[in-house]
């Protein structure tokens, strides 16, 4: 294995860890899974002994060469490559599945991660993912919270989030300055059920959490919403006129969307959006 990681990477090396997180996924007999990620190969042995086959996403091309040198082909493809460049849909039709996806991501570019396997959705079935603690913290987070904000709202609007279990620096080399929580997402899109566009909404709740110390309505002020259409959106959505949007269910702020969306209340600049019926 490389003896120094080039891309910040820390290794997990606790092995109660490694297999909690396998057994996470469910049963795995049959199926092709993803790993982003995979390192130095601690979870991708764990998944290989479990799965018909894994696709392991590295980066790295010293640790792809280390893991294609570690594991049979016929039990795990490595493939160097970006994961945001990674083509889902083609892997869950080679594999006549929706695929389980597993990863210890990158601090760096774990939002874009997110969003990658958010824009994946049909393709996928669950993932068990480890992140910094904070993070998960704001992923699960809650109407109300403190945590509660645009990464709970975008990621729970793909389907339910469970943290699982918080590990500690030293269970990882070299150790982070974090400690790193494992969650489990099921896919599940809202899409449909709330009647909303998706790229329209997902717009419109990036908006809405533009400032967190403004409130709703000074936010979607700021974005350029007529000031009559606020007050009657919040009125029809039944929220109060001086909420913060932190305080907002995702079914709420689907509805502020689609009355807004219907009275073709557009901020200066964009198109109007399009309402879908539920």
């Amino acid at each position: 294995m490389p003896s120094k990681p080039k891309l910040g990477q820390n290794f997990l090396n606790d092995t109660d860890a490694v297999q909690r997180i396998a057994a996470s996924l469910g049963d795995l007999s049959g199926r092709t899974v993803v790993e982003i990620g995979p390192g130095a190969g601690a979870i991708t042995g764990a998944l290989a002994a479990r799965a018909a086959h894994v696709l392991a996403v590295e980066l790295d091309h010293d640790l792809a060469v280390h893991l294609r040198s570690q594991f049979s082909p016929e039990r795990v493809t490595v493939l160097t490559q970006d994961v945001l460049h990674f083509d889902f849909a083609a892997a869950a039709a080679a594999a006549g599945h929706s695929l389980p996806v597993v990863g210890n991501l990158p601090y760096y570019i774990t939002s874009q991660i997110l969003l990658k396997l958010a824009a994946s959705h049909a393709s996928l079935d669950l993932a068990v993912l480890m992140v910094q603690r904070e993070v998960a913290d704001r992923i699960a987070a809650d109407p109300g919270s403190r945590d509660y904000g645009l990464l709970s709202v975008t990621v729970q609007l793909y389907g339910p989030v469970q943290k699982l279990f918080t590990l500690p620096p030293a269970a990882f080399s070299p150790p982070p300055d974090v400690h790193s929580t494992v969650f489990r997402w099921r896919f599940a899109p809202r899409i449909e059920e709330l009647g909303i566009d998706e790229a329209g909404f997902q717009r419109f709740v990036r908006q809405v959490f533009a400032q967190k110390r403004k409130t709703l309505s000074n936010n979607l002020r700021a974005a350029g919403y007529p000031p009559q259409a606020i007050v009657a959106a919040l009125e029809a959505a039944q929220v109060p006129a001086q909420a913060r949007s932190e305080a907002l269910t995702v079914e709420a702020f689907a509805s502020l969307w689609k009355f807004l969306a219907k009275e073709r209340a557009t901020p200066l600049g964009e198109v109007a959006p399009s309402a879908e019926t539920p």
